[in-house]
């Protein structure tokens, strides 16, 4: 094989992986322009990491704008869930709230996750 054709190959092939590289280490996936199937991926990732005490500014700079959202006042508190799709049951085009995590916030901090969350918010 010619030895200009090699060298191009080369040169080919470490430009390719060097755009992968910078691809990987700089883009920073936004969930707003994720199509329903990565997103819900992301969504389950997201939630991994959650922890009691996060403010609701902190969760949608983690997780993006929630699916769905509820809020009341309750006496002095100010209670929110909001809910973040997680799988999909119907191909119906339409999110709703048995497809989500729903996370309840009081005073804009996160206090409780998960499928029962959405009961206590109600109850209250």
């Amino acid at each position: 094989m010619d030895k200009k054709i090699v060298k191009r190959i080369g040169l080919g092939i470490a430009a390719y992986i060097l755009f992968v590289v910078l691809v990987m280490t700089f883009y920073k996936g936004d969930p707003e322009n994720m199509d329903w199937q990565d997103r819900e991926q992301y969504n389950r990732e997201q939630i991994s990491k959650l922890e009691v005490g996060m403010s609701k500014q902190h969760i949608i700079e983690l997780m993006g704008s929630p699916d769905i959202s509820e809020a009341k006042k309750v006496a002095e508190k100010t209670l929110q869930v909001m809910f973040y799709r997680t799988e999909r049951k119907q191909s119906d085009g339409i999110t709703t709230a048995d497809e989500c995590i729903p996370l309840l916030f009081e005073n804009n901090q996160l206090i409780a996750w998960g499928n029962d969350t959405y009961r206590q918010y109600t109850e209250r």
